[in-house]
């Protein structure tokens, strides 16, 4: 791909528009991070400890927090930086790094939804049969698969990018390298570059999410025929997290890659949601939603207090 290009690096101008916050800016974003990396740890650490939460669902839940740690961590170390005054060049190496891990991430997260919609409907539609169905050699097998489709798609985004020949300008209007910020500065044709980003990016998102809702029309008709009310409240709250957790994360990917004119202001702000607060959210969706993983996380913080003590 260098051979394509006589650019040694690219210039992050950052989120438009904030001009004269970037202190704010960095304290924000600093506090969101560590918060983030520290909420996804200890939901890990809670499920590793915890013996009675060595099953599927924990087992994605566990991934899904690691997840949570990676994406974030390929663009807002790097924002943090030039937010606290350091240079906000980043080499063009580094660009075809940080465009590949956040598609791969991001692409192998939201595959991982899907899977983890699977789980909760093969509980809830078919629970005599759940752990049957919901072997070791299925988790791993879906999980595989999932890592599978993330590098195909990334690879493929990352290639028709950089195939590229970047010559001219190197000032990328946005907080880190993505695909609608990287290909207007193509010294050529960028269109076919373009609409397989779109068709690329749109078709797995939207598959994805029809896999999702798929699984949760059957959830619901299954859960409608629950006579219980307690029984349907139990349903319903195993799942109610993981929506929550979809919607966060898919309406951002649509919004920016289906509109037809990009808005980089509009586009900063909802790559924000989605890279940053919505890991974030993650932590809190799950750690406050779901009973099991808060007694785990009680647990580790008594079994912490009490180690300090005998200390």
């Amino acid at each position: 791909m260098e051979n394509h290009t006589s650019l040694d690096e690219f210039i992050l101008l950052g989120i438009p528009q904030t001009e004269g916050l970037e202190t704010l800016l960095f304290m924000v974003f600093l506090f969101i991070y560590i918060f983030t990396l520290l909420g996804n740890l200890l939901i890990f650490i809670a499920i590793v400890s915890s013996s009675s939460l060595h099953t599927p669902m924990y087992f994605f839940l566990g991934l899904l927090s690691i997840f949570d740690m990676l994406f974030p961590s390929v663009t807002c170390p790097k924002m943090l930086l030039y937010l606290s005054g350091q240079s906000p060049a980043i080499s063009y190496r580094g660009c075809i790094a940080q465009l590949f891990f956040y598609h791969f991430l991001g692409s192998t997260e939201g595959c991982l939804y899907s899977v983890m919609a699977y789980d909760r409907y093969v509980a809830i539609c078919h629970p005599l049969r759940y752990m049957l169905i919901m072997k070791p050699g299925v988790c791993l097998g879906l999980v595989t698969v999932s890592w599978l489709i993330g590098c195909l798609q990334s690879g493929i985004l990352t290639f028709f990018t950089f195939q590229l020949t970047y010559c001219g300008p190197n000032h990328v209007h946005h907080f880190f390298c993505d695909i609608p910020a990287v290909l207007p500065l193509a010294c050529t044709d960028s269109k076919l570059a373009q609409k397989v980003g779109s068709i690329s990016v749109g078709f797995l998102a939207l598959m994805l999410l029809f896999s999702v809702c798929v699984s949760y029309v059957h959830i619901g008709v299954a859960i409608l025929r629950i006579r219980s009310a307690e029984g349907r409240q139990k349903a319903f709250s195993t799942c109610s997290a993981h929506l929550t957790a979809i919607l966060c994360a898919y309406g951002p990917v649509i919004i920016i890659y289906l509109q037809r004119t990009p808005n980089p202001l509009l586009g900063a702000v909802v790559q924000i949601l989605n890279n940053i607060v919505s890991p974030m959210l993650n932590s809190l969706i799950y750690s406050l939603r779901n009973k099991e993983v808060k007694r785990a996380l009680r647990r580790v913080f008594h079994r912490s207090i009490s180690l300090g003590f005998e200390e």
